[in-house]
């Protein structure tokens, strides 16, 4: 992935990327970090340096990064990081 600043097409790109490849890690984000407990439909809709914004069974709910991101490889490795800070047993 290039280091793109996080303009609305980088943000749409990813969203696309995540909600069709890695659906499962969207729906983690939203029980894990969302709070949410039982999440049927989730989906993906924003990223910006400071949050993503998830559609979780119709509602918007946006999640916080632990710090503002600076370009479309620092949102992949934050993600990923992300997903890795999971508990399994939260999954």
């Amino acid at each position: 992935m290039s280091s793109d600043p996080l303009t609305a097409d980088v943000s749409a790109r990813i969203c696309r990327h995540m909600n069709n490849d890695h659906a499962e890690a969207v729906i983690n984000y939203a029980h894990y970090y969302g709070g949410v407990s039982d999440p049927k439909t989730v989906q993906m809709i924003a990223i910006d340096p400071d949050v993503m914004e998830l559609e979780v069974d119709g509602k918007l709910i946006k999640i916080s990064f632990d710090h503002t991101l600076t370009d479309s490889e620092d949102a992949h490795r934050t993600l990923v990081a992300m997903l890795k800070s999971i508990p399994k047993s939260s999954c």
